[in-house]
C-alpha cells in the first residue's frame, strides 16, 4: 500500500475514533441460543451462505491491514461460531503478522461458544492468537442446555476454558447474557464460581439485536441489579476502565478475588464512546451492532479496487458515521421489539458478529 493510504485515527461525525474491528468469519453455529439464533428461525432447512460468498482469509487480512492504517489496534474474530471456520489457525497466523503504523502487533482475539476450544486452543495459541472470550450463560446444566437449545453440556465448555488457560491464552473473559426468567437465578453462582480464578466474568444485558429473538424490555436484568446481587454476598468496588470506549464497566472484589464486568447496552448506553466497526462474513462494513444495512467492501475488492481506493472508502464510511442506536432506544422504550425510530429490520447477530 502506498503512503498516501496511511491516515491514522480516522474519526466519525461525533469525534469517535475507529479503534477496533470485529470480523465475522462464518454465519454458521452449532448452538441455537434463544437470544441469538432461535431454533424456530434457524432450523434444519435454514440456508446459510455458500462458501464462495464468504470473505477469503486473504480478503480479511487485506481489510485488517488497511484498517490498521486508520488507527485500528484490535481485531476480534466472531461468527456465528468462529471455530467452525475451516483452517482458522491459518487466518490467525496471517493476521498476527500485521502491524500498526507505529510497528506494534494488533491485539488479536476471538469470541467463541467454547465448544471446540478444548481441541483447538493449542493450535490457536501457536498461530498467534492472544486472547479469547467464551460465552457461558449458566453453570447449571439444565439451564445451560435450555439456552443453547442443542443439549450441549456445561462441562465441555469448562474443559475448553481450562485448555485455553493451559495454552497461555489470556486474559480469558467469560460472557454471560442475562435473561430474566431464564438464567438470572444463576448470577451469584456464576460470580462465586469464577471468583479467585484466572477468568474474568462479564454480565451482558439481554439486547434487541436483530429481529428474530423476540426481545422484550421486561426480560432485561439491569446491570445495576446484577452488581447489587453480587455485592450483597461478595463486596465489590468500581474501578476505572482499561481504555476509553471500553464497553464493560469494571468492578473488583474488595477482598482481592479478581473482578467482574457488566455491559449495559440497554440501561446505560455507551454510544458516545463507541469505537467499534464490524465486517460481516460476506464483507459488508457495519458501523453499529444494531444496523439495518452495511457497506459492501467485498464487491469493491472483487471488482479490482486498489488498496488506496479501498482505504479511502473505509475511511469515508467511518467519517460519515452518525450511529447512536442505544441512546435513541433509551429515549424511546415504548417500542421494544422494533427500534427507536423507524422499526427497520436489523441485521442478525449471527451474521454481523456480536
Amino acid at each position: 500500500m502506498s503512503s498516501s493510504a496511511i491516515v491514522p485515527h480516522v474519526v466519525d461525525t461525533r469525534g469517535r475514533p475507529l479503534h477496533d474491528i470485529r470480523f465475522s468469519v462464518t454465519d454458521r453455529c452449532n448452538f441455537r441460543c434463544v437470544y441469538c439464533m432461535p431454533k424456530e428461525v434457524f432450523g434444519r432447512d435454514y440456508a446459510f451462505m455458500p462458501r464462495e460468498e464468504l470473505l477469503s482469509f486473504e480478503e480479511i487480512t487485506r481489510l485488517a491491514a488497511i484498517a490498521a492504517t486508520h488507527g485500528v489496534e484490535k481485531i476480534r474474530l466472531t461468527g456465528g461460531e468462529p471455530l467452525l471456520r475451516k483452517g482458522l489457525p491459518e487466518l490467525i497466523a496471517m493476521l498476527s503478522e500485521l502491524r500498526t503504523p507505529a510497528g506494534t502487533a494488533l491485539d488479536l482475539a476471538i469470541t467463541t461458544n467454547g465448544s471446540a476450544l478444548a481441541r483447538l486452543a493449542p493450535a490457536l495459541k501457536d498461530a498467534g492468537l492472544k486472547r479469547v472470550t467464551v460465552s457461558l450463560d449458566s453453570l447449571d446444566d439444565e439451564t445451560f442446555q435450555a439456552m443453547n437449545d442443542v443439549k450441549f453440556p456445561v462441562q465441555k465448555i469448562l474443559d475448553g476454558l481450562d485448555a485455553a488457560h493451559a495454552a497461555g491464552l489470556g486474559p480469558i473473559k467469560i460472557n454471560m447474557v442475562v435473561k430474566k426468567g431464564h438464567n438470572d437465578k444463576d448470577i451469584v453462582a456464576m460470580a462465586r464460581h469464577f471468583k479467585d480464578t484466572p477468568f474474568t466474568l462479564r454480565f451482558i444485558e439481554y439486547m434487541d439485536v436483530g429481529t428474530t429473538n423476540g426481545w422484550q424490555l421486561g426480560e432485561v436484568v439491569p446491570s445495576a441489579e446484577v452488581v447489587a446481587r453480587i455485592n450483597a454476598e461478595m463486596p465489590l468496588e468500581e474501578i476505572e476502565p482499561n481504555y476509553s470506549g471500553e464497553t464493560s464497566q469494571r468492578w473488583r472484589y474488595r477482598d482481592g478475588g479478581g473482578e467482574i464486568g457488566v455491559i449495559s447496552s440497554v440501561t446505560q448506553s455507551f454510544c458516545h464512546t463507541c469505537s467499534r466497526a464490524r465486517i460481516s462474513v460476506d464483507g459488508k462494513l457495519y458501523t453499529c451492532l444494531f444496523a439495518s444495512s452495511g457497506h459492501d467492501l467485498r464487491a469493491l475488492m472483487r471488482d479490482g479496487c486498489s488498496d488506496d481506493e479501498l482505504s479511502a472508502a473505509m475511511a469515508q464510511i467511518w467519517r460519515d458515521r452518525t450511529d447512536r442506536y442505544s441512546e435513541l432506544r433509551s429515549l424511546n422504550t415504548q417500542r421494544p421489539t422494533t427500534g427507536p425510530s423507524t422499526g427497520a429490520k436489523r441485521i442478525e447477530m449471527s451474521y454481523i458478529g456480536g
